[in-house]
C-alpha cells in the first residue's frame, strides 16, 4: 500500500491550498480516509475524515474552512483548505483505514501559513 500526499506549501494567511493523497494497493472505495496534522511541538490531531459512504467529520478548529472529499475513480482523497490561519501550519498526513483495523499512512506534506 502506498499513499502519496502532495499539495503543501507556503501561503499567506487567508489563502487556500488543496492537498491530495493518491492511494495504490488498497481497495480505495472501502476505506475510511483521513487527514491528520502535527504542528511543531504538538501532538498529531485528526483534521477531517470521510468514510466509504461519504460521511464526513471535522475538527472544530477547521470546520467551515476545510473540506475533505474523495474520488473513488482516481483513488485520491483531497483536503481543500480555505481561509488558512498561521495556526494551521503543520505537517499534514493522509491515512486510510480498512475493515481489518489496519491504518496506512502517507509521508506527510508541509503546510506553512504566514501572517
Amino acid at each position: 500500500v502506498q499513499l502519496q500526499a502532495s499539495g503543501g506549501g507556503l501561503v499567506q494567511a487567508g489563502g487556500s491550498l488543496r492537498l491530495s493523497c493518491a492511494a495504490s494497493g488498497i481497495i480505495f472505495r472501502d476505506a475510511t480516509w483521513g487527514w491528520y496534522r502535527r504542528a511543531p511541538g504538538e501532538q498529531r490531531e485528526l483534521v477531517a475524515y470521510i468514510d466509504s459512504g461519504g460521511s464526513t467529520g471535522y475538527a472544530g478548529s477547521v470546520k467551515g474552512r476545510f473540506t475533505i472529499s474523495r474520488d473513488n475513480a482516481e483513488n485520491t482523497v483531497y483536503l481543500q483548505m480555505n481561509s488558512l490561519k498561521p495556526e494551521d501550519t503543520a505537517v499534514y498526513y493522509c491515512s486510510g483505514g480498512v475493515a481489518t483495523g489496519r491504518t496506512y499512512w502517507g509521508q506527510g506534506t508541509l503546510v506553512t501559513v504566514s501572517s
